[in-house]
């Protein structure tokens, strides 16, 4: 046997031996992938491989990874894992989804080079007729389809479903609207698709604490095993990394990281590379200035007039379970001229929930109590206010339309917080609250700060001794 045939053996010998290898490892098959340009996994790439071999093998289904941008997550979720997922599962689906079709189509086209480039090691390739970058197949039965985020899904099925970053945008992530159609389309259109025992994989950045990942952590998180690595290690890191080392430091040091952070601010670092994504905080209230107290003392100051304003949705819950709040918020002012907010009660129901919310409120809360109620604008709002003030028939009831921007209604009561002159009665309440009054007017609800307002203002029109065509005031 001469040199070069036994060395020409030994290659293929190895040769076999690899292609053994990236087809029952994943590891191995991304180190493989990685090699070809002069690169290999990191510790997190690794950390990664192996949630992503757990989903493969069947041991776990859902699978979250957060990390921050620039990790090359999409890069081995969206384009090494689904190559090698058809190496253990020949003859099934693949669902990709992403923020828009063309992030998606980068996806796709990436991951039909490696099957061309890599043929013979998987042990199949594209399927002929069938290569289109968005919808395609293997020689071995396995298709793949593509699509952005409310792109049509109708007749698809998926064994493997992948969703990367469905959010594009901080205004998105911002948009209760955004964030609701994406929830609906992956409620109502992307889970529906799961073939049984089908895999998920999403991986993201964190916007907010309502994005996709935060909204099926909060309904269906042990469903979900979650992968998050932030940019700069905090406390118990899942890697094992000491506090402030950088994820992936060969590619961004603690120094580069550092000037990002300066650079893009708290929240958006907060959220986007640490995974821990804040409220949005607002510059209207001093919440710090607004006083708690367990109860009101007569020894000090007593009211001088007390009002239950409302805040009525504008949607019934019935229509939208995820409708704003109908709030009703009681506000007292002291004879020592303090405000102290002493109730809030809060609930997503039908017109005619709210409505027997309301009366039972006034009639806890009795006669003395002025009953604020705003009128939406058009008949139906109008209708609406005047059907219950009938009802509320021997009550002191005050109605009006609202007039400005919420921002500029809410600033008189901010004010008199920032003065330190609004306490509220420690309550369970007070936590929901406060963290509303915190994000206003960037928070996904400003129901009670309207309905704080509007307890303000009725009292300031009232101590004006103010009678209007639209106030009506009835003694028992």
């Amino acid at each position: 046997m001469t040199l070069n045939l036994l060395s020409d053996l030994l290659k293929f010998h190895d040769e076999l031996i690899l292609r053994d290898r990236v087809r029952t490892d994943l590891l191995d098959w991304a180190t493989a992938v990685m090699h070809s340009v002069g690169l290999t996994p990191s510790a997190h790439h690794r950390y990664l491989l192996k949630g992503l071999d757990l989903l493969s093998s069947g041991h776990i289904k859902r699978l979250m990874v957060l990390m921050p941008p620039g990790s090359a997550k999409s890069t081995y979720v969206s384009v090494v894992f689904p190559v090698w997922w058809f190496t253990q599962y020949p003859v099934s689906a693949v669902i990709a989804v992403s923020h828009t079709a063309s992030l998606v189509q980068s996806f796709s086209r990436r991951a039909q080079t490696l099957i061309e480039e890599h043929e013979a090691k998987l042990g199949f390739g594209l399927a002929s007729g069938a290569r289109a970058t968005m919808d395609w197949k293997t020689t071995t039965g396995g298709e793949y389809f593509a699509t952005g985020v409310h792109g049509a899904i109708t007749g698809r099925r998926a064994d493997l479903l992948i969703i990367d970053d469905p959010i594009k945008s901080i205004a998105e992530a911002d948009s209760p609207r955004h964030r609701q159609r994406i929830w609906d389309w992956y409620t109502a259109e992307l889970s529906t698709r799961l073939k049984p025992n089908a895999r998920v994989a999403l991986v993201m950045t964190r916007w907010h604490e309502h994005d996709l990942g935060g909204e099926l952590l909060s309904t269906n998180s042990d469903e979900w095993t979650v992968l998050s690595l932030p940019a700069l290690a905090v406390a118990d890191d899942p890697m094992g990394r000491p506090e402030g080392a950088p994820i992936w430091p060969d590619w961004e040091d603690l120094a580069a990281l550092t000037a990002k952070r300066t650079l893009v601010g708290p929240r958006i670092w907060s959220a986007l590379f640490q995974q821990s994504p804040n409220p949005n905080e607002g510059s209207l209230f001093e919440t710090s200035r607004l006083i708690l107290m367990s109860h009101i003392s007569p020894d000090t100051s007593e009211p001088i007039r007390t009002v239950r304003a409302w805040d009525l949705a504008g949607t019934s819950a019935t229509i939208n379970p995820r409708a704003d709040w109908s709030v009703g918020l009681r506000l007292s002012h002291m004879s020592d001229d303090r405000y102290i907010i002493e109730d809030i009660v809060r609930l997503r129901g039908s017109v005619t929930e709210v409505r027997d919310k309301i009366l039972s409120t006034a009639r806890t809360d009795g006669y003395s109590v002025v009953v604020s109620l705003p009128i939406d604008p058009g008949q139906a709002g109008l209708s609406q206010v005047s059907h219950i003030s009938s009802l509320l028939s021997g009550y002191r009831v005050y109605t009006s339309r609202e007039k400005g921007a919420k921002y500029a209604r809410a600033t008189p009561v901010a004010a008199q917080i920032a003065a330190g002159n609004v306490a509220a009665i420690a309550a369970g309440w007070n936590r929901e609250f406060i963290a509303e009054l915190i994000q206003f007017p960037n928070g996904d609800n400003d129901d009670q700060v309207d309905a704080l307002s509007r307890a303000f203002s009725t009292i300031a029109e009232l101590r004006k001794g103010v009678r209007r065509m639209d106030i009506s005031l009835t003694s028992r």
